[in-house]
């Protein structure tokens, strides 16, 4: 029985936008048992693998040869329809449609058996790789059985990143996800691995200047008036270099790709998902998933890169979302200068986030500049669902305006409406304490199999949670829930899907680079009004809903929780109203050109939603009314107490004209909702 229709993504006859994108119910995973650790360094240690039956044919030699023709098209079609199913998967889980991929594991398969001398090829690289791991792995089981593998970690932590350097970029870019995979990989592995994010060697100039020139169709010289000598950065799929455009004199960086890196990596993804195959019984155990479904992701993830034309619509994409943003700085593109293997954007002049002293000397405010990075960050998150996937010091820069900038768009990961919402629905929970609908969000964001008791979860996310806030929000910090979780995910069948690995590299990145800046930086205090802001101010239905969530537990209305989440959205607007980087006694620091931001917290939308529930939903109305009359007395002093915060942000006529104005429709809605209720009662 197909759990997933093998049809339906071939039906959907659009590109998902990415900023509009079409939510799709999550499906169910295969169910999963608890796991124990079984090696020093990964979970994957055993391969199981399960075979059907054997259908025969009792007819004789006369229909032999259209029985085999049939079985031959018949496994042919199961084969297509298995080696979809992982990707259906994904896109389910993820909540999006992407009919027109760069990657499947047929396009990966025909890719490399059509080349000319493939088998041998696959033979001789399958060999390299298992003999390398193979051996690897030997070393591992000989320090676990003589019981040293815990004092040998940094030294054989340093020889696998060692060994993946030398079997090649796909390897390196293993090393880099695996480096944010705690539910594969130990800590102490992973700390090592962060390694490869940073120090990649780089390829000869010539060659990457000749790759330039066979995109470009013509001779730098006729492009470029001048290009640095030396790369500015090289990573596992490609470098970076300085030039000037000789037509308009404009700054640019240039971003090349490593040569004839396409094949290898088709071939190493093909040997990836030959050897998954194998391990798909382990997996299913240790994970709830696949082994093949990692490396789908990966896979995916991996040729999106290699396709300098998406990274070049990843960056109009950024540019789109923070279009009205007037404090963050995204880069340009040239597009009539990019192709699939050379990308030209905008050459940003900024100063690197890992130099405090240079930002301050600039006249720019660390602190106030630090909370447009948060800001900017939850932006993508939660409001666009199109997040920056690599933000390290190297990748957000301090612009002399005050403004943050952001580069290296190869990296990006997507969150649908659903998944937004459902994060929502975590942080909603989370201040509730509601432990057990934290368990369920997991299962409904992927990290655990449909069916999946979450029971003995439970205890574990109140556990992390009460030991992370309790000195107060003020100490929380994501490095010590992260490490925490880590460790919740190493004795639980969790997975942590390849886009919340990147949300939560970035989350840990950037609130690293936050304590860089200023050690004594507090996230949650920017992240919290912004929320509060979200949750007050969005027109979202799904947000509205939050929001009563948020101010019932119990059936009781939380007084002191709506004034404190007016308090804090009353921050968020004050903060943002200014451009908070910039010093105003510093003159040297140009103001932020046509700065357009609010000053007061507008709730006329959210009052005027409010009235109209109050009206047409008998519950709320009944819950409203309880909620002025507890406790046997009526709450006159902390509707006042309300009041006061709001005095001097609401414009009492306007409100009034809007409710007015929709009080037409509020009546059409409550005769409707009168019929309904009068229909279903003679029913």
């Amino acid at each position: 029985m197909e759990l997933i229709n093998p049809n339906l993504i071939n039906a959907c006859p659009f590109r998902t936008s990415r900023r509009s994108d079409v939510q799709l119910r999550t499906p169910g995973f295969p169910s999963a048992v608890s796991r124990n650790r079984l090696s020093p360094a990964f979970r994957v240690s055993a391969a199981v693998t399960t075979t059907g039956p054997t259908s025969r044919n009792g007819n004789g030699a006369s229909t032999s040869r259209s029985v085999a023709v049939a079985k031959e098209a018949n496994g042919a079609a199961a084969a297509a329809v298995q080696l979809s199913k992982a990707m259906e998967q994904l896109d389910f889980e993820r909540g999006v449609c992407v009919p027109f991929r760069k990657y499947s594991p047929e396009t990966v398969r025909n890719k490399v058996l059509e080349t000319r001398g493939s088998t041998l090829s696959l033979l001789l690289r399958g060999v390299e790789i298992v003999w390398s791991l193979g051996f690897y792995w030997s070393t591992l089981m000989y320090d676990y059985f003589v019981g040293r593998d815990e004092e040998v970690v940094p030294f054989r932590a340093r020889q696998l990143r060692n060994l993946l350097c030398d079997l090649g970029p796909s390897f390196i870019k293993a090393g880099q996800v695996l480096a944010n995979r705690p539910d594969i990989i130990r800590e102490d592995y992973m700390n090592e691995l962060c390694i490869l994010q940073d120090d990649v060697p780089s390829f000869p100039n010539q060659i990457a200047f000749n790759i330039i020139e066979e995109d470009l169709g013509q001779p730098l010289e006729a492009v470029f008036s001048q290009i640095s000598s030396e790369t500015i950065a090289a990573a596992s799929l490609g470098q970076v270099y300085r030039a000037t455009l000789r037509e308009t004199g404009a700054e640019v960086a240039i971003k090349v790709q490593r040569p004839n890196i396409e094949p290898i990596i088709y071939r190493d993804l093909f040997l990836f998902r030959t050897l998954a195959s194998f391990l798909n019984g382990i997996s299913l155990q240790k994970l709830g998933c696949n082994a093949e479904l990692i490396v789908d992701e990966f896979g995916e993830k991996l040729l999106e890169e290699l396709d300098y034309t998406l990274e070049a619509r990843n960056i109009e994409d950024f540019l789109e979302n923070f279009k009205d943003d007037p404090t963050v700085k995204i880069p340009k593109v040239y597009r009539k200068l990019s192709g699939s293997r050379v990308i030209v954007m905008e050459w940003i002049d900024g100063i690197r986030c890992t130099d405090p002293q240079a930002i301050k000397d600039a006249g720019i405010d660390v602190n106030g500049f630090l909370t447009l990075g948060v800001s900017a960050a939850l932006r993508q998150l939660l409001e666009f669902g199109l997040f920056h996937g690599d933000p390290h010091p190297g990748n957000i820069f301090a612009m002399r305006d005050g403004r943050i900038a952001y580069v290296d768009f190869g990296n990006v990961a997507v969150l649908s409406q659903q998944n937004k919402q459902i994060l929502i629905d975590a942080v909603v929970h989370a201040v509730n304490e509601d432990y057990a609908e934290m368990a369920n969000d997991f299962t409904r964001l992927g990290f655990l199999a449909s069916g999946t008791d979450v029971a003995p979860l439970v205890p574990a996310l109140e556990a992390i949670w009460q030991n992370s806030v309790g000195k107060g929000l003020a100490d929380f910090n994501f490095r010590s829930v992260t490490g925490k979780f880590n460790q919740l995910v190493y004795n639980y069948p969790i997975r942590i899907p390849d886009r919340f690995s990147l949300v939560i590299r970035s989350l840990l990145t950037q609130e690293g680079i936050c304590f860089t800046l200023q050690p004594d930086f507090k996230f949650l205090e920017v992240a919290y009004p912004y929320v509060a802001k979200r949750l007050l101010t969005d027109p979202n239905p799904a947000l509205r809903e939050r929001l009563i969530q948020v101010l019932f537990k119990d059936g009781v209305f939380q007084w002191k929780r709506l004034e404190n989440l007016i308090v804090l959205a009353k921050e968020n607007v004050a903060k943002m109203s200014t451009n908070p980087a910039i010093q105003t006694k510093n003159t040297s620091v140009k103001s932020t050109k046509d700065w357009q931001s609010q000053s007061k917290l507008d709730l006329t939308d959210t009052i005027k939603d409010g009235a109209r529930l109050f009206f047409i939903d008998e519950g709320i109305r009944r819950q409203l009314l309880l909620a002025f009359t507890e406790d046997s007395k009526l709450h006159i002093q902390e509707l006042v107490d309300v009041y006061r915060l709001l005095e001097g942000e609401i414009d009492i006529p306007t409100v009034a004209t809007e409710v007015v104005r929709d009080f037409p429709t509020i009546v059409r809605d409550l005769m409707l909702s009168w019929t309904d209720s009068v229909l279903s009662d003679r029913r």
